[in-house]
């Protein structure tokens, strides 16, 4: 538990001293709960376990959000085609988690953002019953949809959907081609930037206690007869040789939230003679990102493929454009983007668009793999959204499936598990637990103009911050004030501040460059230098916190160039084998040669007995 002399965001802070206490925290106690994984659904557990006043730490091999969940459509959405799949539960479900992190829990981080579903034009009067049919078919779904989400969303934090003529459609939308639609349908969906709400859950489950160690490679299980009592931790900033480098964590449940990694558990348990009950397919879904320029309108798309749906979302000045759903059997840390992949967005994408797309338009490029439970069915998209948890062996649960937006819901139900065999904890609190940033974020959005004339800086920066971090911004605002050359743009991104490369590194576990780069801050695809121009800046300023000497800055950049270099051969690939050896080729930057040949962040775990 934290001390209550020192306030949340102190408390929250992921620092470089903040990490050495940690691990020493990790060698010298037992916890109630171990985390392995520090995507949403572990670092939504370790907060979920925390909260309920469990001792509990948190251990990621990579960095935090490094897989999944820093990749996804940036969405908190419902599923409004689950609707068609009758699925209720699912949206029901969807929605009331919408509702919660829209208006409650995280204000600061998700916000609407307004879609299209445009309505397919026919052909003359011999089509009129055909596109009565749709308008009125999509109409009921999206009213549906409302209709859920104002029952059940826990506070709807968004507007109302609204018919639209393509007159109507094209006003807000001038890039859709006049032939390609007969009007629209406008509803509202929640955006977030998927990474920062993985760091801010982390620190929120800081803030009340846990232990978080990032770096931090869960190699075995340890286990007494068949009762799993901790997990041997390799820590990969150790210096190499380091006799501390690898020791044992004790601790009384372990929950392994390991997503597309969670058959290398799997699989170790078979090791043992049990079968974990689980098999989790990755699914590798591409986005591409493009500038705001490239097209015209003020809300999103949603457009109906024949393999799956497409997403045009609006992005700052960007548009994000995805997603693929197709099978991935090959490395799993780096998924790569493929020529293929890249071509079938943009040929669907231009369907609709007046101007078509080329891959001259296109900035970024990033590639991600969602978990879904395994079944019969041949096609990715056809398999389970849904999350299950198991527990093959006693003092180990797995939780596995699910999707980004029920993050909140698949922590709580391994919690509630864990919970049961420990006895004595209370009920999950998360619902009413707001996240840091959160708390007073509608009254200081309402005074940003005070509070950027308090500060001497434009109003703008203030509500670039405020979107970010929240009332956090305070803790930004003091750095600019300790530091006023903190307020200057970062070189080759200049939406973003110096201050945050500074915050990211005191304050919110970043490591490494790419950590800032792909995470932290989204440069990495938001720039068609793909961050290469801000390496070098970023990496100065991280190293005044980190102490990093010129040799370290100057290996950091390297090895951020090589990867890059790696991403975009690998997206000039006809193919996934060939754009996965081609993203292989740049080395981990945490030196560890896991991610090689079909290897991943957890194949090493093997059980141990004591």
């Amino acid at each position: 538990m934290r001390d209550p002399n020192v306030s949340r965001s102190v408390a929250g802070q992921l620092s470089p001293i903040r990490r050495a206490s940690d691990l020493r925290r990790l060698r010298a106690e037992r916890f109630d709960v171990l985390v392995i994984g520090g995507g949403v659904t572990g670092a939504g557990a370790a907060l979920d376990a925390a909260s309920r006043g469990l001792k509990v730490a948190l251990v990621e091999a990579r960095d935090l959000a490094a897989g999944t969940s820093s990749r996804s459509s940036k969405l908190i959405h419902g599923g409004l085609r689950y609707l068609e799949q009758l699925e209720f539960h699912l949206v029901h479900e969807a929605l009331t988690e919408r509702g919660l992190l829209a208006t409650r829990l995280a204000p600061h981080l998700v916000r609407p953002v307004p879609f299209l579903v445009p309505l397919p034009a026919g052909r003359g009067l011999r089509d009129l019953p055909a596109r009565i049919f749709r308008r009125s078919y999509y109409g009921a779904g999206v009213a549906t949809y409302d209709a859920f989400a104002g029952v059940f969303g826990g506070g709807r934090g968004m507007p109302l959907h609204r018919h639209l003529t393509r007159e109507g459609a094209r006003r807000i939308f001038p890039s859709l081609r006049a032939d390609a639609v007969a009007g629209a349908i406008r509803y509202y969906d929640g955006q977030v930037d998927d990474a920062r709400l993985v760091v801010t859950l982390a620190r929120t489950a800081a803030s009340l206690g846990a232990t978080v160690v990032s770096s931090a490679r869960a190699v075995g299980l340890i286990r007494q007869a068949r009762e799993v009592t901790g997990v041997r931790v390799r820590d990969l900033e150790a210096p190499a040789g380091s006799p501390d480098a690898e020791f044992e964590v004790q601790a009384r449940t372990v929950i392994a939230a390991t997503g597309v990694w969670s058959d290398d558990m799997s699989r170790m348990l078979n090791d043992v003679g049990l079968r974990p009950g689980v098999r989790v397919r990755a699914s590798k879904g591409v986005h591409l990102v493009v500038p705001r320029s490239a097209i015209t309108g003020e809300t999103g798309l949603i457009l109906r493929t024949a393999k799956s749906v497409l997403f045009v979302i609006p992005w700052g000045g960007h548009w994000i454009i995805g997603t693929t759903d197709t099978d991935w059997r090959l490395d799993r840390s780096h998924p790569a983007a493929s020529a293929s992949d890249i071509d079938y967005l943009l040929r669907e994408v231009n369907t609709v668009l007046d101007r078509p797309l080329t891959t001259a338009d296109i900035e970024g490029v990033y590639a991600g793999l969602r978990p879904l439970l395994a079944g019969e069915a041949d096609s990715t998209s056809k398999l389970s959204r849904e999350h299950a948890v198991f527990e093959p062996m006693l003092g180990l649960l797995l939780v596995a499936g699910g999707k980004y937006t029920t993050y909140r819901v698949m922590a709580s139900d391994v919690v509630d598990r864990a919970a049961r065999r420990l006895g004595g904890a209370r009920s999950s609190r998360t619902a009413d637990l707001p996240l840091l940033g959160a708390d007073g974020y509608p009254a200081m959005w309402r005074d940003r103009a005070d509070l950027a004339r308090r500060h001497g800086v434009p109003v703008g920066v203030v509500e670039h911050l405020l979107e970010r971090y929240g009332t956090l911004t305070l803790d930004l605002l003091a750095l600019i004030d300790a530091d006023p050359l903190l307020a200057s743009p970062l070189a080759g991104a200049p939406e973003y501040l110096a201050a945050e490369v500074a915050y990211a590194a005191r304050a919110e576990g970043a490591l490494h460059l790419e950590d800032v780069l792909t995470r932290r801050t989204r440069i990495s695809f938001e720039t068609s230098h793909r961050g290469l121009e801000s390496a070098e800046h970023t990496a100065e300023l991280m190293g005044a916190v980190l102490g990093w000497d010129a040799a370290t800055r100057a290996r950091e950049v390297e090895h951020y160039r090589a990867r890059v270099e790696a991403e975009r051969q690998s997206q000039l690939m006809p193919d996934d084998a060939a754009a996965d050896a081609a993203r292989l080729g740049a080395p981990d930057v945490r030196g560890y040669a896991a991610d090689r040949g079909g290897d991943d962040d957890q194949a090493e775990l093997r059980p141990s007995t004591r």
